[in-house]
């Protein structure tokens, strides 16, 4: 899919930020469009905002993601893109708990993995289907201060991979959108050591919608609003043992600075 016209897509975590920013962007380029949120009046917001229809539930839940994917594909007529784009910040540090590593693995992980379990047998039925999963720059590089979002985003990258890897050439699209600081609610929750990194970097969330539109069109797999983020990824890859040791200088810098 390179345009989005006339398609049927779901976003989810649509209530606000970067889903919020995605669904009122698909839908002024004429896509036909499910809203998303866990949060019932959100949704309703932004789906009202942009003509399109709210789903309120938990993205996260298998009864959640099995309600959402039956309810859109039965509004839209089948679903041709789904934006995994629900994901949650919690734990400071290695003082996070189970219910924050339970939280993060829920959201930012099995809601991928529900979700394309139930859509992969009509895509590949048919030959086509796209999913976006909303992954972070975290998912290729890392986030100090919060290991549970660090470590489910890299799992939500690996099998967002995974996929693209095994079904490629059975017509499945598979992108992995990765940005840094976006200014949206969950940045402003984020630790003090995450935005002393993040905040001058921060861009809107509808950059990071313009970027996905672009991202779409070109067909990548990395859909990468920071563009730094790929000279960076690069760098730990051709040198890992160097590329630590600057993360823990800034690391170092964060807690002297906080």
């Amino acid at each position: 899919m390179q345009l989005v016209a006339g398609a049927g897509v779901v976003v989810t975590g649509a209530g606000s930020g970067i889903g919020a920013a995605l669904a009122r962007r698909f839908a002024a380029d004429g896509a036909r469009v499910i809203v998303n949120d866990i949060d019932a009046v959100a949704a309703s917001a932004v789906a009202a905002s942009c003509g399109a229809i709210a789903m309120p539930g938990d993205a996260a839940s298998e009864e959640g993601v099995a309600s959402l994917v039956q309810g859109a594909a039965d509004e839209l007529d089948g679903i041709d893109m789904f934006c995994a784009n629900a994901g949650v910040a919690r734990g400071d540090g290695d003082a996070a708990t189970e219910a924050d590593w339970a939280a993060s693995w829920q959201v930012n992980v099995m809601a991928h993995v529900r979700a394309a379990r139930l859509l992969l047998p009509g895509w590949l039925e048919r030959g086509s289907g796209h999913l976006i999963c909303t992954v972070s720059a975290a998912g290729l590089l890392t986030m100090l201060g919060s290991a549970p979002y660090s470590v489910t985003k890299h799992a939500a990258l690996s099998f967002a991979e995974w996929l693209a890897a095994t079904y490629a050439h059975r017509g499945l699209t598979v992108q992995a959108l990765c940005p840094m600081g976006v200014r949206t609610a969950m940045l402003d929750g984020i630790t003090p050591a995450a935005e002393l990194i993040l905040g001058e970097t921060a861009i809107t969330a509808e950059e990071v919608a313009d970027a996905v539109v672009a991202g779409i069109a070109d067909g990548s797999f990395l859909i990468l609003p920071h563009p730094g983020v790929a000279r960076m990824y690069a760098n730990r890859a051709a040198d890992t043992d160097r590329w630590l040791r600057g993360m823990n200088r800034l690391q170092t810098q964060t807690e002297t600075a906080v």
